[in-house]
């Protein structure tokens, strides 16, 4: 007489199989969630920070006609962030540089904004004499503070912050940058 197909040895299968079957499932989600954490790693308190921040912007978008300008808009997609000044000299040289990378690089779904640690009518007046094609937004004073909370020690000026599209900060400069300097960032390939 078999035992094969009596009733105790299918229950034991459709247990081994069940069992089975769940342990793929688990290792499935345990490779998704490591998959996850990789690509989402937790912000730091300063990255929060900057991705909740609301500045204003100088001009009205043409758009839209808000004055808001909201990090969180920005985030999915490298971010190129620029702390400057309109009385800075060596922030007024790059901002050109700046421009072009941003021409060169939004294809890639690079995005290119400036903070000007500064009041809104000397940026306006600026605005007039060299346009930029890309969004700019007032930080004033607090820009200082911010700008030290994400890797600017001394608090100089000009300086730029890279976030990658999770959110993170994966590139800093103090002081002037060059188109030279940033393309390897466009390209992600960082020295």
């Amino acid at each position: 007489m078999s035992h094969e197909n009596s009733p105790a040895t299918g229950g034991r299968r459709k247990l081994l199989l069940a069992g089975a079957g769940l342990a793929a499932g688990a290792t499935g989600l345990g490779l998704a969630w490591r998959r996850h954490l990789a690509e989402n790693p937790s912000l730091s308190p300063a990255e929060q920070s900057f991705w909740a921040a609301r500045f204003e912007r100088p001009v009205a978008d043409a758009a839209s006609g808000s004055k808001d300008l909201l990090m969180a808009d920005f985030r999915g997609k490298p971010l190129l962030l620029n702390f400057w000044a309109t009385w800075c000299p060596p922030c007024v040289k790059e901002l050109p540089e700046l421009a072009q990378f941003h021409r060169e690089f939004q294809k890639e779904g690079w995005q290119v904004l400036g903070l000007a640690l500064d009041a809104a009518t000397p940026v306006r007046e600026f605005q007039q004499k060299l346009a930029l094609d890309f969004p700019q937004g007032l930080a004033g004073l607090a820009g200082t503070e911010l700008s030290r909370s994400l890797g600017n020690s001394q608090g100089g000026l000009p300086f730029s912050v890279a976030f990658a599209a999770n959110g993170r900060v994966m590139w800093r400069k103090l002081g002037a940058t060059t188109l030279e300097e940033l393309r390897p960032l466009g390209r992600g390939k960082l020295a």
